[in-house]
C-alpha cells in the first residue's frame, strides 16, 4: 500500500506539472546570458558564441565516467532522426525534428509541451534546433518560415515567411540570436536560387537586413546557390558574425559559371547590425563537388606560432583544415586532414585551387573526399587545455560524372560513393598534424563532439554507440548503445549538483549522469 501511495503521488504530480505549463519559471534569456552562459544552461546551438562546444564542467571525470548511468530517456514517437542540438534554459530542454518542437523537463525527461507545425511541402531533410530570447522560441520550418513560440507553453506568437517554398527554398538550421537580431539562413541548393542570410526583429519578425550570397538567378556568367543552412558564430569584441555558405549551382556543372563564384563555399564575416560584408575567405573556389563550407567556424583566442591571435578554425567539407585571423580573414594555415586529391595546389592566400583534371566528366573521375565531404554538419569541438581541434571525419572516395543531358539546372550530374569510414581526429591547430585518431566504423558517423575541462570527449560511432574518450589520447573510457543512428551533437549542463550529458539516437533523447554515490 505504501508503494502504491507513493506512485500515485508521483503520477499525480507529473500530471499537474504537464497540465500547467504556465507554472514554468520565466525564460528570460537576455544578451548577458548569451554572452556568458551559466553552468545550468545551454542557451544557444553551440552552447556559447565561440562554437568550441567545450564545457568547463568537471564533475564527470576520467576516473568516474565509466559509472555514467541513464538518468532518463525521452521518445519523440516520430520516425525522423534527431539532428538538433538541444537548448537548456531554466531547467527546460528544447529540441526539434522537422515540423516539431518539444519542451522537456531537464531533470526528469517529462514532456512539458509539444508544438507541431502544419503539414507543408518543404524539404524535411533535417532540423538543427531552435533559438531562445526573452521568453520566446524561434524555429525555422521546412517550408522556409520563421515561427515564434511562447517558451512557457509553445503557443504561436507569429509566423513569417523567410523565402518562397514554391521556388524551392527550405530551412533546417537553428536560428542565431545576436543583440536584437534573429539571424537565419536558407537552403535550396538543388535549384538555381539566389540564397541569403537574413536578420529579423525578434518582436515583430520584420526583416532588418539581408546579405545576398550570390547574384539573382539569370545573371549571365554568374553562379547561384551558396546556401546558408547552419548557424554561425559571433565575436562580440569585433562585433562580427561568421557564417559558412554552401555550394554554387548548377552543382556539378561549372561551365556556365566561370571564375571563383563568390561568395559560395565561403566563410563570410558580417556586421550583425547592418549585414554588411567585412571580409570573406573561400575554402572551395569554383566548387563542382557539392562541398559546402557551412561547417562550424570555431573561434579561438590564443598563441599561434609565437604570436597571440584571434583565430577562426574550420575543418571544411572539402577535406582541408583552415586557421584564419578572424580580424581580417587572412589565412594562417591550410592543411588536409584526410585523403584529398582534387586540388592542384594551395595558393598564396591559403585557398586550395581546383585541378581541372578532377572536374566531373562523362567517363567519371575518382575523387576524394566524396560528396558528403571529409566532414559535414556535425559539430566539432576545441579543447583549450590540449590545443586539439576534434572533428568527426569521413575519409572517402567517390566517382563524379558530368551528364550533359542534365543541362545546367540544379544537380546536373551524378556522384557514386565507393568507400568511406568514420574517424574521430584530434588536430593540433598549430601545425595541422593529427595527434591521434579513433576509428568510428564503416560508412561513417553523424555524431558531433563535446569536450570538457576534466579531459573528456563525448561523441558517437557508426554502430550507434555513445562514447566517452580521453581527450589526451583518444582511448575509450565508457560507451553505451543508442540502438539507432546518432546524428546530433552532445551537450552538458549542471542542475541541483548533478552534471548531465545529453545525447540522442534515432528519435530518442538520452540524459546521463553519475549515481549519487559516485559524486
Amino acid at each position: 500500500m505504501k508503494f502504491s501511495k507513493i506512485a500515485f503521488v508521483v503520477v499525480a504530480s507529473a500530471l499537474v506539472w504537464s497540465a500547467f505549463p504556465s507554472s514554468l519559471p520565466a525564460q528570460n534569456v537576455d544578451a548577458a546570458t548569451l554572452l556568458n552562459p551559466p553552468a545550468d544552461s545551454w542557451p544557444s546551438y553551440h552552447g556559447d558564441y565561440t562554437g568550441k562546444r567545450h564545457s568547463k564542467l568537471t564533475q564527470i571525470t576520467l576516473k568516474n565516467v565509466n559509472q555514467l548511468t541513464l538518468a532518463w530517456a525521452f521518445q519523440t514517437e516520430r520516425s525522423p532522426t534527431i539532428k538538433s542540438s538541444p537548448l537548456l534554459v531554466d531547467g527546460v530542454l528544447y529540441f526539434t525534428t522537422p515540423d516539431n518542437v518539444w519542451a522537456v523537463d531537464a531533470r526528469s525527461g517529462q514532456l512539458i509541451w509539444h508544438y507541431t507545425y502544419p503539414p507543408n511541402k518543404g524539404d524535411h531533410i533535417g532540423q538543427r534546433g531552435v533559438a531562445i530570447y526573452k521568453g520566446w522560441i524561434y524555429f525555422a520550418s521546412p517550408d522556409a518560415h520563421l515561427v515564434c513560440l511562447n517558451a512557457k507553453d509553445g503557443k504561436v506568437r507569429w509566423i513569417v515567411e523567410v523565402a518562397d517554398v514554391n521556388k524551392g527554398y527550405w530551412t533546417t538550421e537553428a536560428p542565431q540570436i545576436v543583440g536584437n537580431h534573429v539571424i537565419v539562413g536558407v537552403g535550396g541548393d538543388m535549384d538555381n536560387l539566389q540564397t541569403f542570410i537574413r536578420a529579423v526583429d525578434p518582436e515583430t519578425g520584420k526583416t532588418q537586413w539581408q546579405f545576398d550570397v550570390t547574384a539573382p538567378a539569370g545573371t549571365p556568367n554568374t553562379a547561384t546557390g551558396g546556401t546558408t543552412w547552419m548557424a554561425g558564430t559571433y565575436d562580440p569584441e569585433l562585433n562580427l558574425i561568421y557564417w559558412g555558405t554552401g555550394n554554387p549551382t548548377p552543382v556539378l556543372t561549372g561551365s556556365t559559371r566561370p571564375g571563383d563564384n563568390l561568395y559560395t563555399c565561403s566563410i563570410v564575416a558580417l556586421n550583425p547590425d547592418t549585414g554588411k560584408l567585412v571580409w570573406a575567405f573561400q575554402p572551395s573556389p569554383h566548387d563542382t563537388h557539392d562541398w559546402d563550407a557551412i561547417e562550424i567556424p570555431v573561434l579561438v583566442d590564443g598563441p599561434f606560432r609565437g604570436k597571440q591571435r584571434k583565430m577562426l578554425m574550420q575543418a571544411s567539407r572539402n577535406g582541408y583544415f583552415f586557421v584564419l585571423d578572424r580580424t581580417n580573414g587572412k589565412n594562417l594555415l591550410t592543411v588536409p586532414f584526410g585523403p584529398v586529391n582534387w586540388a592542384s595546389k594551395v595558393d598564396e592566400t591559403g585557398r586550395p585551387i581546383p585541378n581541372p583534371k578532377k572536374e566531373p566528366s562523362p567517363d567519371g573521375v575518382l575523387i576524394a573526399p566524396d560528396e558528403g565531404g571529409l566532414t559535414n554538419f556535425r559539430s566539432p569541438s576545441f579543447d583549450p587545455k590540449t590545443g586539439l581541434f576534434l572533428v568527426d571525419a569521413h575519409p572517402s572516395w567517390s566517382l563524379y560524372f558530368a551528364k550533359p543531358a542534365d543541362g545546367t539546372y540544379g544537380w546536373a550530374g551524378a556522384d557514386y560513393g565507393l568507400w568511406g569510414k568514420g574517424v574521430l581526429e584530434a588536430i593540433d591547430y598549430q601545425t595541422g598534424k593529427i595527434r591521434w585518431s579513433h576509428e568510428l566504423g564503416p560508412g561513417g558517423s553523424g555524431a558531433g563532439v563535446l569536450t570538457t575541462d576534466s579531459g573528456l570527449t563525448f561523441t558517437g560511432d557508426a554502430h550507434g554507440n555513445f562514447l566517452a574518450l580521453d581527450t589526451a589520447n583518444g582511448k575509450t573510457l565508457w560507451h553505451a548503445g543508442a540502438g539507432a543512428y546518432i546524428a546530433s551533437s552532445p551537450i552538458t549542463y549542471k542542475l541541483d549538483g548533478d552534471q548531465y550529458v545529453v545525447t540522442s539516437g534515432g528519435g530518442v533523447l538520452f540524459a546521463w549522469k553519475l549515481p549519487s554515490t559516485s559524486r
